[in-house]
């Protein structure tokens, strides 16, 4: 009987490294999770910041009531008391000036003449018409004389003697207007020399020795300007909203680019009385004494008036303004820290700050130096308030 052949023992892997694999899965698993974990939490915290840092960071300041009064600054513009322009009335040649720019000049002094030759025929002529005339009226005189002797012994008729006594009459109007023509043209052969009209200064020369002057030149222009600069006048653009502040003897004072620290005093005179439709300003008119005529017709001049306040005006920064197209506003941050651009009426401009005449009230957040892109309901954070 055949002998069956012994069976070989079982393999079985060892115990140790079927443990150690497990273990190799669970411990890679668990870094696989781990890293996923915290690259979610990484992406959660840039995310966060990403969202924070997008909020923009503003600075407020304090809406803060305007002072009960003030000083208002306007710009204004110097003329002298009296001004002139001298223009030749006569057509002529220029002969000769006697007063150039800067010179002091008083009343009726001559500042050059003017050579009329056809003027000067002109009367000539008339002398001679009047010469006639008055020979034609002495004639029609004596004429009239005989026929009213002849009219008492009734040798003439009265229709007669009324046509010479007539013809008299007609001769001694013509007399009386060739007299009359003469002295017009001897009025306008004065005019051959330009004279100041009042006490002052030569501002203007365009007189030049042989220039054809006068209306029949062409283009005229003024011979001379003369102003008289003992006084000067100061004309002001004042807006609306301070027109019942300012009156008749307001006190105001003056400073100009020529004297840098130095004031001057003016006094209002008078005011236009009516608003300008295209500035929404009337205009006010100041005198004020010129000694040394340090003050030049022409020229700008800063005017402060010491006004009272208006009731509810505040004042804000001026870097708190925010230009649209609707107009001026302010942005306004509420408790829930979101935005809103508050319309407002501007008052006066007073450097760093202006006045708000409507729209704020004191205690408003007003957010400082906004950036252009600020829209309504725009979610902005607060980091600090400063007045």
């Amino acid at each position: 009987m055949q002998s069956e052949a012994p069976l070989s023992p079982q393999t079985h892997a060892p115990r140790g490294l079927k443990t150690a694999g497990i273990a190799a899965v669970v411990i890679a698993g668990a870094v696989i999770a781990l890293g996923t974990m915290s690259r979610a939490h990484d992406n959660g915290e840039a995310q966060h910041w990403s969202d924070a840092r997008s909020i923009p960071v503003v600075h407020l300041v304090p809406v803060q009531a305007a002072a009960a009064t003030g000083s208002l600054s306007l710009p204004g513009t110097l003329e002298a008391w009296n001004a002139a322009k001298l223009y030749a009335r006569v057509g002529g040649y220029v002969r000769g000036w006697d007063k150039d720019i800067g010179a002091t000049v008083a009343a009726g002094t001559p500042l050059a003449q003017i050579d009329t030759p056809e003027l000067d025929q002109q009367i000539g002529q008339a002398r001679a018409d009047l010469a006639s005339a008055i020979a034609n009226a002495g004639l029609a005189k004596s004429t009239a004389a005989r026929w009213n002797d002849l009219l008492t012994t009734h040798s003439v008729s009265q229709q007669e003697a009324d046509e010479k006594n007539g013809e008299l009459a007609v001769r001694n109007a013509a007399v009386n207007g060739a007299r009359a023509n003469l002295n017009r043209l001897l009025a306008m052969k004065g005019f051959a020399t330009i004279r100041s009209p009042f006490a002052g200064v030569v501002t203007q020369r365009a007189a030049d020795i042989g220039d054809l002057v006068g209306p029949s030149s062409g283009n005229q222009q003024p011979l001379f300007s003369v102003a008289d600069v003992r006084k000067i006048r100061i004309y002001v653009s004042v807006p609306q909203v301070y027109s019942s502040a300012i009156h008749p003897g307001l006190p105001a004072t003056l400073s100009v680019p020529d004297y840098p620290g130095r004031s001057f005093t003016a006094q209002v005179v008078g005011q236009s009385g009516a608003i300008s439709p295209q500035s929404g300003a009337f205009q006010v008119q100041l005198v004020t004494d010129n000694p040394g005529a340090l003050l030049k017709p022409g020229g700008y001049a800063k005017v402060g008036f010491n006004v009272a306040g208006q009731a509810g005006t505040v004042q804000v920064p001026a870097s708190a303004l925010v230009f649209r197209a609707e107009g001026a506003r302010v942005a306004l941050v509420g408790a829930d820290g979101h935005v809103h651009l508050q319309a407002i009426t501007i008052g006066r401009d007073l450097g760093p700050t202006v006045e708000v005449l409507g729209g704020l009230k004191p205690g408003d957040r007003v957010v400082d130096n906004p950036p252009d892109s600020v829209s309504e309901d725009e979610l902005v954070r607060v980091q600090q308030s400063h007045a």
